[in-house]
């Protein structure tokens, strides 16, 4: 196989509030943590052990200004994008680097009451080749969502 895949999926609790940043021109970058957990059993003490693992989301304008319109530190999210890193120069002189995940579809977890159109129930937002566009909302879940595909299949 030729070809190259860069895909992330995640489920997970923010971490801090959305954090936005301003371009001319219009467009704008959200930026928040995630925290996704493992659990798992110590064979040798039996003792139950949950590690955290922090990731660094990013959302581009208009689903930016969705989440955080919606979004609140401690908020269920179902997040899908790319992994990319940055490359800069730090005060000191030393190079830093930051992995991000650059989303291109996420689904709201957790319900608001109230605070949210459709009964509160859920939203989503797709990025398509740079383009960000809204889509209808619907019931939250676990589920990403998959789009339909015409084909001449039989079954």
């Amino acid at each position: 196989m030729s070809g190259t895949l860069n895909k992330v999926m995640l489920i997970g609790h923010l971490g801090d509030e959305v954090k936005m940043h301003y371009f001319e021109g219009g467009n704008c970058i959200g930026r928040f943590p995630i925290a996704t957990n493992e659990s798992y059993t110590n064979r040798q003490t039996g003792e139950k052990v949950t590690t955290t693992e922090w990731h660094n989301i990013v959302v581009r304008n208009k689903a930016a200004e969705i989440c955080e319109k919606y979004l609140s530190k401690g908020d269920k999210i179902y997040v899908e994008g790319r992994l990319k890193t940055r490359q800069w120069q730090g005060e000191d002189g030393q190079t830093r680097y930051s992995t991000e995940i650059q989303v291109q579809d996420f689904t709201f977890l957790t319900p608001k009451e109230g605070g949210m159109p459709n009964q509160g129930s859920g939203a989503q937002a797709s990025t398509t080749q740079g383009q960000q566009r809204n889509q209808p909302e619907r019931p939250a879940d676990t589920r990403p969502v998959q789009q339909e595909e015409e084909d001449d299949l039989p079954f």
